[in-house]
């Protein structure tokens, strides 16, 4: 049991000096103006427009079958916790790591089977599909087709790093069709959770000294989270919004992200800002229709939990931000009416300069 959870502290460890050593690199990345960026955007033609939803609106469940769920599940994650390098299925096979990763996954079925009996993990999910349209590097959400309300804005950010003229400066909001087209177009939002009763549970296996029991627990939280998150975009794709109504996908394939359309979670490259969680809170109203907060540095609770955006559209693709100047940053304060030294707190790894420099 003590091994599991030093190689999970291990991996924490390495984890963020990974991190540090990738931040360093960037720092020295020449940077064009916010301008100049915007100049190499790149834009959707107006023919290219995603169907609109099946079922527009917000929609939410409160129970996922497990069983449902499992499909989903990308388990090489599962086997790092416990220091097992190697990736899914083929680890069970491995010549010196397979007897115990056979062993992890074993007890993890068990698990899984009486969480599924006795409901002491329960996987929910809420989301919604919004009209919407690009407004310079921010999304507006619409109430209606029409456009006659906004019910939030999305602020995003575009890349600045020095590269070819002929290299797009990506930014989220060139995923959807500008305001300016006369088009409306679609986002989709969605939180998911299976945490709500980790701590109860975690809490049992440590005071009856279970240290195995009580990790295995929040490592398989965490897989069902992501597994239903997993679970929710399939079907958006294909039954709730519906624009890939006939993907005929593998497990694998669906692990590998070979569908269209993307998912990206504020905090993560594309968009770096946990703050623009508050917008996804605003849309699906919560904790009202799921039970899960916002600590005040932007946290999920319960921590087995995932929330982002939707994008249909078939270019649509995940990025790294990488770092970006001041005048960006300005710029993205005013939009979200913040001052510049909140904005930098939020933004710090991205910055490509020391703040307080000529600010």
């Amino acid at each position: 049991p003590r091994r599991g959870v030093l190689a999970a502290e291990e991996l924490k460890v390495r984890n963020r000096q990974i991190k540090q050593d990738y931040e360093q690199r960037q720092t020295k990345q020449t940077l064009i103006s916010i301008e100049t960026a915007r100049n190499r955007a790149s834009s959707l033609p107006p023919s290219t427009l995603v169907p609109a939803p099946r079922k527009p609106g917000r929609g939410r469940k409160d129970s996922i079958p497990i069983e449902s769920i499992q499909p989903f599940i990308d388990w090489t994650p599962f086997f790092r916790v416990w220091g097992l390098k190697g990736k899914y299925p083929a680890i069970l096979e491995h010549e010196t790591k397979g007897g115990e990763a056979k062993k992890l996954f074993r007890d993890a079925q068990r698990f899984l089977d009486q969480f599924a009996r006795d409901e002491t993990l329960i996987c929910a999910a809420t989301w919604g599909i919004f009209p919407a349209n690009q407004v310079g590097d921010d999304i507006e959400i619409y109430s209606d087709v029409d456009r006659s309300g906004v019910l939030a804005v999305a602020h995003h950010l575009r890349q600045q790093r020095a590269r070819s003229k002929s290299t797009a400066c990506k930014c989220l909001a060139d995923f959807i069709l500008p305001k300016a087209n006369h088009s409306v177009d679609w986002l989709g939002a969605f939180a998911v959770t299976s945490g709500e009763g980790v701590p109860d549970l975690v809490k049992q296996y440590e005071k009856e000294h279970d240290d195995y029991s009580a990790l295995m627990v929040q490592a398989l939280a965490d897989r069902l989270a992501e597994g239903t998150a997993e679970y929710l975009h399939w079907k958006i794709r294909t039954d709730i919004w519906g624009y890939a109504a006939n993907e005929n996908l593998t497990s694998e394939e669906i692990r590998r992200e070979a569908y269209q359309g993307i998912r990206p979670a504020p905090g993560y490259p594309a968009c770096p800002d946990h703050s623009e969680k508050e917008v996804i809170w605003t849309l699906l109203n919560l904790p009202g229709s799921l039970n899960i907060t916002l600590t005040e540095s932007y946290a999920m609770n319960p921590a087995a939990s995932v929330s982002g955006w939707y994008f249909a559209h078939p270019e649509a693709s995940y990025f790294t931000l990488g770092k970006i100047g001041q005048d960006q940053v300005r710029d993205y304060a005013g939009r979200k009416g913040l001052d510049l030294k909140t904005v930098e707190r939020l933004l710090r790894p991205n910055l490509g300069y020391e703040p307080g420099v000529n600010s």
